[in-house]
């Protein structure tokens, strides 16, 4: 497993190094008629090892190059929009279908792909999570759709004579109790890394679609739920407790893999996904040795499991390789390309003909506990305003000292309120 991701990883580096050379822009063709298309998206998604296999085996079966933009993960919307606003706008656009997507203006921007031929091969649930409001294709789900959870070293627990919670009040006496040993429960990475209260807040929205709606009409903010508050006050307080352990806000996206395999950490909140794209054994543990429940974030008493979020390819209309660019997705699309690139891969099928990916033992294994606790995605998708980097740089804040927990709350209220604005979204003026 680690060859093969390790070839993958290499395969992207030799592509990205080759496209270094063609410049940002649009897309443009050498003298042999061969085509370059740029493809801009955040750093650590153009990496996974699908990825690199998928752009290699269309560079090797047609002759065409691939630009590849990649932005660091901290950094990407910032930069992103920036470019969009300036015109500089890439040929492919990879996004996952959430409350940021709104800052690109999809309908001027990119192509509706509800013609295409691979629409038929989508599963319902990778197709629904790709349409507008209108019911519009906006861009093709090549992507891993996997369960997010606390994935737990079983081995390491077991050694401690500890065991997995099943409710928020065993999960916080499991945490402190790995403290007291001398270990650190959860791994945090603050720099940069900003999925993790999603998870926190999903419960929240999924469970009460009143609330979801009353503050997406902009009648209730976040402070007048106090779910949310107890949200913040618990990672306030698991930071405090020493629940993150000490270097925590200077882990990133790229120390993950290490922490997780040397057992520095024995928590994590993540999906099942990374253990077979990201996850290298560098020193004691490897996947065999983890298994899944619920998150625990203190906003809701049995935790919570979320659904898969798609990365999607989206066409830029006004490209002058437009057309090249939706044969490039279609290549994509094509059983024998997908089923070779996600060969090994943990993940649900999105693509109907997909059959060379795998269910991880540790979802399998959980599968009783997913059932009755997993929640669709809600927070990040679903919430006008909501973004993950503001809801990110409210808690820095809070880390760092400078804001209490209500002033976290307010600041995250402020952000979301003003992206609603900036969105023109009904009720916000």
């Amino acid at each position: 497993m680690k060859k093969r991701i390790l070839a993958a990883l290499l395969t992207f580096a030799t592509i990205a190094l080759l496209s270094a050379c063609s410049g940002f822009g649009n897309a443009s063709s050498d003298g042999a008629g061969n085509v370059t298309l740029t493809i801009l998206g955040r750093k650590s998604n153009l990496e996974k090892s699908y990825m690199a296999n998928i752009f290699g085996q269309y560079e090797e079966a047609t002759g065409n190059r691939l630009d590849i933009i990649a932005i660091e993960d901290a950094n990407f919307e910032a930069e992103a929009s920036k470019r969009f606003e300036e015109g500089d706008i890439p040929d492919i656009f990879m996004h996952f279908h959430n409350s940021d997507l709104t800052k690109y203006d999809v309908e001027a921007h990119f192509c509706s792909l509800n013609d295409e031929v691979w629409v038929a091969d989508l599963t319902d649930g990778a197709k629904a999570y790709c349409q507008d409001q209108e019911g519009n294709i906006m861009g093709l789900p090549f992507w891993e759709s996997s369960v997010s959870g606390c994935y737990y070293n079983k081995t390491l627990l077991d050694r401690l004579g500890l065991k997995p919670a099943a409710t928020q009040a065993e999960f916080d006496v499991l945490c402190q109790a790995i403290t007291d040993i001398g270990y650190t429960p959860i791994c945090w990475p603050a720099d940069g890394c900003t999925w993790m209260f999603q998870f926190g807040l999903d419960p929240v929205f999924a469970d009460n679609p009143d609330l979801l709606e009353k503050l997406n009409r902009n009648e209730i903010t976040y402070a007048d739920i106090p779910q949310v508050t107890d949200m913040v006050q618990w990672i306030s307080d698991a930071a405090d407790k020493g629940w993150f352990g000490t270097g925590y806000l200077n882990n990133g996206w790229s120390d993950i893999s290490s922490i997780m395999a040397s057992g520095n950490s024995v928590m994590i909140f993540i999906w099942d996904t990374w253990f077979y794209t990201d996850f290298e054994r560098e020193s004691t543990y490897d996947l065999e040795d983890f298994e899944v429940m619920p998150v625990f974030m203190g906003t809701t008493d049995n935790g919570t499991y979320e659904g898969g979020n798609l990365n999607m390819l989206m066409v830029n209309r006004d490209s002058e390789r437009k057309e090249e660019a939706k044969e490039f997705l279609a290549f994509c699309a094509t059983p024998e390309h997908y089923n070779t690139a996600f060969a090994g891969i943990s993940t649900v099928s999105c693509f109907r003909g997909q059959t060379t990916n795998i269910q991880s033992h540790m979802v399998l294994n959980a599968e009783a506990s997913i059932e009755e606790n997993q929640r669709v995605s809600t927070a990040a998708s679903k919430i006008i305003g909501y973004s993950a980097d503001d809801v990110a740089a409210a808690f820095l804040d809070l880390f760092q000292g400078k804001i209490d927990v209500a002033g976290c709350v307010k600041m995250m209220d402020d952000l979301r309120t003003a992206a609603a604005r900036a969105q023109g979204a009904e009720g916000f003026y």
